[in-house]
């Protein structure tokens, strides 16, 4: 018996309640929520980009690094749990080649040299960025919430969003939960230059299953 019915999309519920039903991998697989959006990556101002915090957390650990000059934001940030903390010696390390952390947060004044290791950590989509709240002088707040699950979302060259929403040992009710926000912020997202249809398809799926179609009829007539 097929997995899926060619053709068919389901409603966000009963597209996670599918997914919960596939044969599972030996090992606890991401779930992962992709959108082919109407927009052209080329103009500057169809850019999708943005951040959400979900509900129940990505269910990743997130290695977080903090550029910061002052003592204050420096002591700040690693009571809010950052495992790496510094300026000329975290620049140093950067542009040597280390990269083993998930998420790099700077303070305003640290950017003046941070912003130098484009090159290093733009590729990688490691650059603090003031769109994502990772560019700011609260960076407990920030430490925090990343830790917390807050994930970016961004269009790549193709026009597509890929985004995690949990793990498959979530629930299925946190798992629509957190693709739910997702989903919202993301329609939410639609420049004002974009003409005609916003999001050309959803599909979810988990590291090792196929993709699932998503209907999200409902989230575009609430906008």
């Amino acid at each position: 018996m097929a997995l899926l019915e060619p053709g068919k999309t389901y409603n966000l519920k009963a597209a996670v309640e599918k997914l919960a039903s596939f044969p599972k991998a030996k090992f606890n697989e991401t779930i992962d929520l992709a959108f082919r959006l109407g927009v052209d990556p080329r103009q500057s101002d169809q850019m999708v980009r943005g951040t959400v915090p979900l509900p129940h957390g990505s269910g990743k650990t997130v290695r977080v690094l903090v550029f910061a000059k002052s003592g204050q934001a420096a002591d700040a940030a690693k009571a809010a749990g950052a495992e790496f903390v510094g300026f000329d010696d975290m620049i140093k390390k950067c542009n040597e080649g280390w990269a083993d952390f998930d998420v790099a947060i700077a303070t305003p004044e640290a950017m003046t040299e941070v912003r130098k290791l484009g090159k290093v950590l733009g590729p990688r989509g490691l650059m603090p960025n003031p769109k994502t709240g990772t560019v700011t002088d609260d960076t407990a707040k920030a430490v925090k919430e990343v830790k917390a699950g807050r994930v970016e979302y961004k269009t790549d060259k193709a026009a597509n969003v890929h985004v995690p929403v949990g793990k498959l040992s979530f629930s299925p009710a946190q798992i629509h939960e957190n693709a739910r926000t997702v989903v919202e912020a993301v329609v939410r997202s639609r420049p004002s230059s974009v003409k005609g249809t916003f999001v050309l398809s959803c599909t979810i799926s988990s590291t090792m299953s196929p993709g699932i179609s998503v209907d999200i009829k409902e989230f575009l007539a609430a906008v």
